[in-house]
């Protein structure tokens, strides 16, 4: 069943960690992201097994939004021919013991999931459980997300007239699906489809519910049910929201992901995860090496800053502004350094997140010591922005050398996820935040993986 949002990988150990006991562990902090919603229930009565809730009211406006869209979008996409509709929607309940769905021989194997069957062409999710915990979890645009994922796989299906579906990577087709999601959710945000409406709120609980969906950490891009991990998912996305279906189309085996399996027993057996003191002893280094080479390359002189554990504020402020990790510039002809809270939320969030989530923040204030060794602003939106984006470039090019310091498989999603709730990665010295949601935070962030520091010093 293409597009499941993963019996095997991506709902025992993603959905149900979350629903039920499992034994299934991830790194990826399980607070919500929810935002607030408007949406127009519509009769769910053209849906098979419909109890007529409110979660089926709101999967009956999704869908009958996504008919209507995608028969305007299609043609443009298929030489001509005329979006054909689904052959039908299936609610179940999978306690029910007679629910007869296609595709399925127990209404029990959805249970905790939704997915789309090439052979029936229907979509069935489980309404029991599945779609109330994704509306408590991230708000209705949740559960808009999943089924528009799998509204996608039928339109690849639409559009493939040659029957290369059949020898795709898995994971191509996924990011694809999350691609044609992003686009539809656009048109939900943009206020252009009859019954749906949301706010930015919603399109960060949106990217929610994927990194929710993301592949068990060290999951090969191989695997023939892989999905993605939570950055490849999130990128996939916000290409369809800030493209059209066409882009989506365009995706080939040319796409780079960035998931990757485990390289040793020793990081497996971490989960990739350095404590606290070993990450910033390991990593600080390596801070100093690859921004010291950004500024030496541009003409300007590097002193690689200090750094103080204990509180993250500057001598010359009255609270600490910038997060548990700041950049604080020189004084009293001491040098620069940077500030860790090593005392307050900071060794928390590094437990529940990752390690990463911490070396995103230090990465991002190492981002504004590079700013001010070129004679950029590090304070405001403008100087949040680039510390953000280089951020992003040094966390790409980890691991490109011989240096004894790298990434692990699930690094950049503990990333994505920092991103997703905190803005302290893309706030200025001074404590300005340079992006309001987690959406853009992310898509600065993903300028720097994909563009490198001169597109961060050139404006993001």
């Amino acid at each position: 069943m293409r597009g499941k949002l993963g019996r095997a990988l991506v709902v025992t150990c993603a959905v149900l960690a979350v629903l039920v006991t499992s034994a299934c562990a991830f790194p990826v902090d399980g607070r919500a992201i929810a935002g607030p919603e408007v949406t127009a229930g519509t009769d769910p009565s053209f849906i098979g097994g419909t109890d007529g809730g409110e979660e089926d009211r709101l999967a009956a406006a999704t869908l009958r939004d996504l008919e209507g869209f995608w028969g305007e979008a299609l043609p443009a996409l298929s030489g001509g021919q005329p979006f054909r509709p689904l052959a039908g929607y299936y609610s179940v309940d999978p306690a029910a013991r007679n629910a007869a769905v296609p595709c399925l021989q127990n209404p029990r194997e959805v249970e905790g999931t939704a997915f789309y069957c090439p052979r029936s062409d229907i979509i069935a999710w489980d309404r029991a459980q599945l779609l109330p915990q994704l509306r408590r979890d991230f708000g209705d645009a949740a559960v808009v997300v999943v089924l528009s994922h799998e509204f996608g796989h039928a339109v690849q299906g639409r559009l493939d007239r040659t029957g290369a579906l059949a020898g795709a990577p898995t994971i191509l087709l996924e990011a694809q699906a999350d691609c044609y999601a992003g686009v539809f959710l656009r048109k939900v945000r943009d206020g252009a489809l009859p019954d749906l409406r949301t706010g930015a709120g919603g399109i960060d609980g949106a990217m929610g519910a994927l990194i929710g969906f993301r592949d068990p950490v060290g999951t090969s891009p191989r695997n023939a049910q892989a999905h993605g991990n939570a950055f490849d998912r999130v990128s996939s996305f916000q290409d369809g929201f800030d493209g059209d279906p066409a882009v989506c189309a365009a995706m080939g085996t040319d796409r780079v992901f960035t998931q990757q399996a485990f390289r040793s027993q020793a990081d497996e057996s971490s989960g990739g995860n350095l404590g606290l003191a070993p990450l910033i002893e390991a990593m600080v280094p390596d801070l100093d090496r690859w921004f010291g080479e950004e500024v030496r390359r541009r003409g300007a002189q590097w002193t690689p800053p200090t750094t103080e554990r204990g509180q993250a504020q500057c001598p010359d402020a009255d609270e600490p502004v910038q997060g548990p990790v700041a950049w604080c510039a020189p004084a009293g002809g001491a040098p620069s350094s940077v500030h860790i809270d090593t005392t307050g939320d900071l060794p928390g969030d590094h437990a529940r997140i990752g390690d990463y989530a911490t070396g995103t923040l230090l990465a991002s204030r190492y981002g504004a010591a590079t700013l001010a060794a070129l004679g950029r602003p590090t304070t405001g939106a403008e100087g949040g922005r680039a510390a953000l984006c280089l951020a992003g470039a040094y966390s790409a090019a980890v691991g490109t050398t011989n240096n004894a310091f790298a990434l692990s498989p699930g690094d950049l999603d503990e990333s994505v996820t920092l991103l997703l709730r905190e803005d302290f990665p893309a706030r200025g010295t001074d404590g300005v935040a340079s992006a309001g949601t987690g959406y853009e935070r992310i898509r600065v962030f993903r300028a720097g993986v994909t563009g490198g520091s001169d597109a961060c010093l050139r404006g993001v």
